[in-house]
């Protein structure tokens, strides 16, 4: 089991220095594999991915190395999955709402409200829904994993004042990342959405370029995001999940054997860091208040009758069509 202590501080500088660490084993290797993600380095998919790393070099005796990347090392989101879909990277982790500017229904799992906890999530992610969308991303030319990273449940931080009801939105300016379902979720609840690149997000609330953020409790700890935001409304708007997706033709130069490998390293690593998770999101609250955060609860009724009124799940059943809202729907229950 992996606690909290270890993810958070301990293994922070052995998995900075993983990249640097499996490129120098990895130019003997036959088939070499760089993976890049967004997250920083002792966040606990980038932990559980370094382990997965060296699972699979020891069970394919040395053949196959996963190089991590964490913190955008390789690029933007935007810019990784380019980078998988040239072939410049093998895999990239990335946000099933910002995989939707390649695959439109990858984002459907991050509309606003939908999913009230994680049996919901998971009753979805690996059902049909999922099932789903890994058809349509294989469909696109790539590789997608059966199952998701978790990023968990996304709150919403702010340097002036708390957010509790919908119409705390009105005029706020809030970083929100590259993604059409993003902008569209906040501009119907009346705020200002500014998408800017995780990267930048830190230097944006210090310089008050915007008021505030929204991410999952994990992201906003280790990203120290608590030094320059004072509120955290548990608003619990979107869950995001993180589609490990990969380039195709990369992916069948592997002789089946080492295929396995890697898809069943990796697999446990995504489950673990599920349960990591979970477990920090249920504990970071405290750590964050230690910090100096202010938390607030909210009305999920009410945000999601809100967005109703303002035809955003309208808008989304008609972007995502028929088939693909009804079997939302029925994990989440109706949305519109």
């Amino acid at each position: 089991m992996l606690n909290r202590r270890v993810v958070l501080g301990s293994l922070a500088s052995t998995a900075a220095l993983g990249p640097m660490i499996l490129s120098s084993r990895a130019r003997a290797a036959e088939f070499n594999i760089k993976f890049g993600h967004d997250l920083t380095p002792d966040h606990p998919m980038n932990v559980r991915a370094l382990e997965a790393a060296k699972r699979i070099s020891e069970r394919s005796s040395g053949r196959v190395e996963l190089g991590v990347f964490p913190s955008n090392q390789l690029g933007g989101q935007t810019d990784m999955i380019s980078q998988v879909r040239s072939g410049a990277t093998e895999f990239v982790a990335m946000s099933g709402v910002i995989l939707g500017g390649f695959v439109p229904v990858a984002a459907i799992s991050g509309v606003g409200f939908a999913f009230a906890d994680y049996r919901q999530v998971w009753g979805a992610m690996d059902g049909a829904l999922g099932k789903h969308i890994k058809s349509a991303i294989e469909k696109a030319g790539l590789v997608a994993f059966d199952h998701v990273w978790d990023n968990g449940f996304r709150q919403t931080t702010t340097g002036t004042k708390p957010i509790a009801t919908p119409a705390d939105f009105a005029g706020f300016k809030v970083r929100v990342p590259v993604a059409k379902l993003w902008t569209s979720l906040f501009e119907a609840l009346g705020a200002s959405p500014a998408s800017i690149n995780f990267n930048e997000v830190y230097g944006a609330l210090q310089t008050k370029i915007v008021d505030g953020m929204e991410n999952a409790l994990a992201t906003l700890f280790t990203s120290r995001i608590y030094e320059v935001q004072k509120y955290c409304s548990l608003t619990n708007h979107m869950w995001d999940g993180f589609w490990m997706t990969g380039n195709r033709t990369a992916w069948q130069r592997l002789p089946a054997p080492l295929q396995d490998i890697v898809r069943d390293e990796l697999t446990k690593a995504i489950m673990d860091e599920r349960a990591d998770t979970e477990r920090l999101n249920d504990s970071l609250r405290q750590e964050l208040e230690k910090k100096g955060m202010s938390f607030n609860t909210t009305s999920y009724p009410a945000f999601r009758e809100a967005l109703t009124k303002a035809g955003f799940y309208s808008k989304w059943k008609t972007a995502f069509g028929n088939e693909a809202w009804d079997i939302l729907e029925k994990s989440a229950g109706r949305l519109s």
